[in-house]
């Protein structure tokens, strides 16, 4: 029983500061040490030229609207080049992005956004190398405010704040992702970012990293910069907008996918390996990222930890039954569609795809190329 005992306190008081605790941490950390200064739009007469580089496959519905925003950037014009590196698609999206004026447009073969995108940066000469997705829409001065991280010689990758609308349908990574911008702006304030987003970021020239195709830039990004001596910034004045995927089952879905290509930058990508973080970089890679990983295994440990202790004490008894409400209240969210079922049902499923992903990476690998999440276009 000592052995359940210690497996269940263990998990969950990782569980508890993975959630609550390492934001009061981050809070605590900078009433104590102050914050770095934040990023400030660069005057005009120093603005870098920008390639802003949109990867796109099978993107002809989007494409020209993505341009077009692009293009209508508060950015001196010949300042920036928009180029999009169409990752081998079949269905227009050649013919519109140069209807809708880009600057550059690369017909590639079928071999990933990250191919792509090192493909388009090669082809690029400016200073800051900027991405965003086909369905993203930046507000006028994004670009602007982004770059302006740079203007701090010691940044090597800056990414913005998105904002994910729904017009409808049960997901609720808009409560999710609220949570996450706020840890992020701690994180950027009192050193770097943990990771970043694929709607909106940035990276100066002499910093980029070319990463194995099956690994994205979010997670990969932030800490090989930190471990090559730049700091990885969050800038939310920099803004972005992005349709998410409508259910919940859908963004599961989601969310598995990008863990089958998460799972091997943590396993095998240098996540894992503390050379070259600073201390308190280290502390909140395992505090952010590989708690969080864990938390699958964590939970269900609790729950086998909680089964056979319920009959010793009232306390695992009530554990279990909190464990069960849970799922119970994920598993009737689509019969009752109320606020609070909903959440346990977009966090058991957001946990479990974290497993998923994992299941998914060992059992047939990761391919390169990607799908457009349904109804996010």
């Amino acid at each position: 029983m000592l052995a359940w005992e210690i497996a269940f306190w263990l998990c969950v008081s990782l569980l508890a500061y993975a959630q609550l605790g390492y934001p009061l941490l981050l809070g605590a950390l900078a009433r104590l040490r102050g914050s770095r200064p934040t990023a400030v739009p660069s005057a005009a007469a120093d603005l870098p030229t920008v390639s802003l580089i949109v990867a796109a496959y099978d993107e002809g519905a989007v494409i020209a609207r993505k341009v077009a925003n692009a293009l209508a950037l508060d950015y001196p014009r010949e300042l920036l080049e928009v180029v999009v590196a169409s990752d081998g698609s079949a269905d227009g999206t050649v013919l519109e992005a140069r209807r809708a004026g880009a600057d550059a447009v690369l017909e590639l073969e079928r071999g990933g956004k990250i191919r792509a995108q090192d493909a388009a940066v090669a082809r690029s000469r400016a200073e800051v190398v900027a991405f965003s997705d086909a369905n993203s829409a930046w507000e006028p001065e994004a670009l602007r405010e982004l770059v302006g991280a740079f203007a701090d010689a010691k940044v090597g990758y800056a990414c913005g704040q998105v904002r994910f609308v729904n017009d409808g349908g049960t997901n609720q990574e808009g409560l999710y992702w609220r949570y996450e911008m706020a840890l992020r702006r701690m994180e950027s304030r009192l050193a770097s970012v943990t990771a970043g987003n694929g709607a909106i970021y940035a990276t100066r020239r002499a910093a980029y990293i070319e990463v194995d195709p099956i690994m994205g830039h979010d997670l990969s990004f932030p800490f090989n910069m930190v471990k090559r001596g730049w700091r990885a910034v969050y800038v939310p004045q920099a803004r972005a907008t992005e349709k998410m995927v409508p259910s919940i089952e859908g963004e599961f879905a989601r969310k598995r996918r990008m863990m089958s290509h998460a799972w091997p930058i943590v396993l095998r990508g240098g996540l894992l390996s503390p050379r070259g973080y600073p201390p308190l970089y280290a502390l909140m890679m395992a505090s952010h990222r590989v708690l969080r990983y864990a938390a699958p295994f964590l939970h269900l440990a609790a729950l086998a930890a909680s089964i056979a202790l319920a009959t010793s004490s009232v306390v695992y008894a009530v554990a279990l039954a909190l464990q069960l409400a849970l799922l119970a209240g994920a598993a009737l969210a689509p019969l009752l569609a109320l606020r609070a079922l909903l959440v346990a049902r977009y966090y058991v499923l957001t946990t479990a795809s974290v497993a998923a992903g994992l299941w998914d990476w060992l059992r047939h690998g990761t391919p390169a190329g990607w799908e457009a999440p349904e109804g996010t276009r």
